[in-house]
């Protein structure tokens, strides 16, 4: 009996040229009566990098479920790669949608180079009948060298660092060639080093694929790589600014999204941020 995987179903079709890659109009999402999200309008293009950030609880990850198609809205339209939620197999659209999952369930020696080659057959072990292609292989090695762990490329997962899984799961999300790339909070658990070399890695590889749209969550503004272009603060699953990185990314906007006197700083593109004293911040006095 053959092995069937998510690999099998056709590719959604792309998005009309011009045509916005995610679009979600007033949404909403309850749960026992809890709204969870409320009236959260997004629109991200190809090319753009978002950030999405607020406190635990604010709603990132039930958003990220809704852009990622693994989750309905209780109102409201979501528009994923050009379809509708609820008007389209939602197997086939998330083909086109590379989601790292921090938390990979993999317990085997499996090494890096096949890791990444189960974004393939969307499995977390490669099934035992397939066998990928010569230029399926080239790819992943090319994808391992753009993250910066092609050394690591035999090595079996258990031996990784944290920092060094989480590269290996970007790269894996990266072989359907998706046109869009959602990242729930990958700078977790890492240290200093871990996490520069994961935003680095981001950089060059946004910079590698251009079209290419992604969606960080984070509660941390140190965890933001260089090239993000677009920011969306939630609180309490409600919208307090999204935009251009640079309009929502102000000590404003960020203490009232975490609800305490922040100051922002940037330099060389990366940010930083410091608890202000008092009440000046959030007054202006």
């Amino acid at each position: 009996m053959s092995t069937t995987t998510d690999s099998d179903a056709a590719p959604a079709p792309a998005p009309a040229p011009g045509a916005p890659l995610l679009r979600t109009v007033d949404v909403d999402v309850v749960r026992e009566g809890r709204h969870l999200l409320r009236s959260i309008s997004l629109t991200i293009d190809p090319g753009e990098h978002w950030a999405v950030l607020g406190t635990n609880g604010a709603g990132k990850s039930t958003l990220l479920a809704l852009l990622g198609a693994t989750n309905h809205p209780s109102r409201g339209e979501v528009q994923v790669l050009g379809h509708r939620l609820g008007q389209v197999d939602l197997r086939e659209l998330r083909t086109r949608i590379g989601h790292v999952n921090p938390r990979h369930p993999l317990r085997s020696r499996l090494p890096v180079r096949s890791v990444v080659l189960t974004g393939l057959t969307n499995s977390v072990e490669l099934p035992p009948r397939w066998r990928p292609t010569a230029e399926q292989v080239a790819q992943a090695e090319r994808l391992i060298d753009t993250l910066g762990i092609g050394h690591r490329a035999d090595s079996p997962w258990p031996t990784l660092s944290q920092g060094e899984r989480g590269r290996t799961l970007i790269a894996r999300a990266l072989m359907p060639s998706p046109q869009l790339l959602l990242l729930d909070e990958p700078a977790t658990g890492l240290d200093l080093p871990a996490r520069e070399q994961l935003l680095t890695a981001l950089d060059e590889l946004r910079l590698a694929h251009p079209s290419l749209a992604t969606v960080l969550v984070t509660h941390h503004l140190e965890e933001l790589p260089a090239s993000t272009t677009h920011a969306l603060l939630l609180r309490g699953g409600e919208c307090l600014g999204l935009g251009p990185v640079d309009e929502i990314m102000t000590t404003e906007l960020v203490s009232a999204c975490f609800d305490h006197p922040i100051r922002i700083t940037r330099d060389e593109g990366r940010w930083s941020a410091r608890a202000a004293a008092g009440r000046s911040v959030l007054t202006g006095a």
